[in-house]
């Protein structure tokens, strides 16, 4: 069985795989890495790019943790346990142009050795990618779909139409009564059954962190050097209002990294260089605005 000491420095490579990836498709930025560790156990690499030629502001990180969980997060996760393991790579990108979307990924393990010698530990995976465009293209959520699905697919038959709904349902943002962006797949506490070992859902877990740099290229590639104005940057800037929403409200994430006492630089990567919140805005009537809106619902059946 897998150690989680191999996992983490997979997910290092990972990491290191992405980084140089984004730099090269940006071409001029480079990442600036912070080393850190948590009081309490462990520690990770930060990596932010910034004001480049299509990445505006980026991190991709990477962190292995462990100590004790705090009585609020215990509660949550139904656990008695107090020790903790837990690494992975979190990603968010968001670029300058409005014609193209922003991004996040995530890749997780967690663990807690077992109270009782005769049972083995808790463990599990968790992650997901989705997209958030400023405009919605349809033939890019399309192929943004496509891909995830063909990396599901590979492992479980059921895998994309489970991990799409769950997005759906995750990136919501209930005040708004609209979805975060256009989805994607997302799954949490996942383990061995009798169909899929630890090596496997672990391979799932590689699977989809190196689909991220493909895919982002294409959709980066697509759109970088189309014409925009100024209303679609104030649009843009609106849009990013609501995803800095989502993740200071709902994103269990950035509340499991502020209850372990997680560095705040690190968490609090996810929001965008600037944004906007503009009062009652309505999108004029048949306008691309309009139209993005329209698409930002669950249940929406892309491929």
């Amino acid at each position: 069985m897998i150690t989680k000491e191999e996992i983490a420095r997979q997910y290092q490579q990972i990491q290191d795989e992405i980084c140089a990836g984004l730099e090269g498709l940006d071409g001029k930025a480079v990442f600036i890495e912070e080393r850190w560790e948590r009081d309490g156990g462990g520690g990770g690499r930060s990596r932010v790019i910034q004001n480049g030629n299509i990445l505006e502001k980026g991190g991709v990180n990477f962190s292995a943790v462990e100590g004790l969980l705090p009585d609020t997060i215990k509660n949550a996760l139904k656990v008695d346990q107090h020790d903790f393991f837990a690494t992975g790579v979190s990603i968010v990108i968001h670029p300058n142009h409005p014609m193209v979307p922003i991004i996040h990924m995530n890749i997780r393990y967690f663990e807690m050795p077992s109270t009782d010698k005769d049972k083995p530990p808790v463990r599990w995976f968790g992650g997901g990618i989705d997209l958030t465009p400023h405009y919605v293209i349809e033939d890019d959520v399309r192929f943004f779909h496509g891909v995830l699905k063909s990396v599901c697919d590979q492992y479980g038959a059921d895998f994309y139409n489970r991990f799409k709904k769950w997005a759906d349902d995750y990136f919501y943002i209930k005040h708004r009564n609209e979805t975060r962006g256009v989805g994607g797949i997302f799954y949490d506490r996942i383990t061995a059954t009798d169909n899929l070992s630890w090596d496997d859902i672990f391979e799932f877990s590689k699977a989809l962190g190196r689909s991220f740099l493909p895919v982002y290229t294409e959709l980066v590639n697509r759109n970088r050097n189309k014409e925009y104005t100024e209303a679609h940057q104030e649009w843009q800037y609106q849009r990013r209002s609501r995803y800095a929403e989502f993740n200071l409200v709902y994103d269990a994430g950035t509340k499991f990294g502020l209850e372990t006492n997680g560095r705040i630089e690190s968490i609090l990567m996810s929001l965008p260089p600037q944004a906007r919140w503009i009062y009652n805005y309505q999108p004029q009537p048949g306008s691309e605005e309009e139209h993005t809106l329209s698409l930002l619902k669950k249940g929406i059946n892309w491929v």
